[in-house]
């Protein structure tokens, strides 16, 4: 069940009156007013994403998953427990092993058995990762800085 309390994406159109006291009418606004926030936050979704995609394409042989892997991995030194790191990138663990896979051949991460758990596996990021992450993180940046909405921006600064 939704919560009561809008996530903070910028994307809100100011607070008022307008609607909650207006019955049925009023319902069939903010339902209106609902699909609308929905559909701008995909569309900036959408627009961030395939940017992303193209610059650090571009300008790192990175996709977007790649980059949000490495940057998870770059906040934890002693690596990150496989299914953890599918859980923060939302990807299923299939699909973080087939991209892991191709950052450990590109000696980007390094694979470890977990300490705490030995059925699990821990990726670990490599000097080049860091390295690579760090070239990329401005790129990240610039690209999510020109295609999110300054509102949403805003609110975290």
């Amino acid at each position: 069940m939704a919560s009561s309390t809008a996530a903070p994406t910028g994307l809100q159109p100011p607070t008022g009156d307008a609607g909650e006291s207006g019955g049925e009418s009023g319902l069939r606004a903010r339902d209106a007013a609902v699909q609308a926030a929905w559909h701008a936050l995909i569309s900036a979704k959408v627009a961030s994403w395939n940017a992303l995609e193209r610059e650090l394409g571009e300008s790192h042989g990175l996709g977007v998953s790649d980059f949000e892997v490495l940057d998870q991995l770059a906040n934890k030194p002693d690596g990150c427990r496989s299914q953890n790191l599918a859980d923060a990138v939302h990807l299923s663990q299939s699909a973080l092993s087939r991209l892991a896979d191709r950052l450990e051949r590109h000696g980007l991460v390094q694979r470890s058995n977990c300490v705490d758990d030995r059925r699990g596996i821990n990726l670990v990021l490599t000097a080049a990762g860091r390295d690579k992450h760090a070239q990329a993180l401005r790129t990240y940046c610039d690209v999510l800085a020109s295609t999110l909405p300054p509102r949403l921006i805003a609110r975290y600064e």
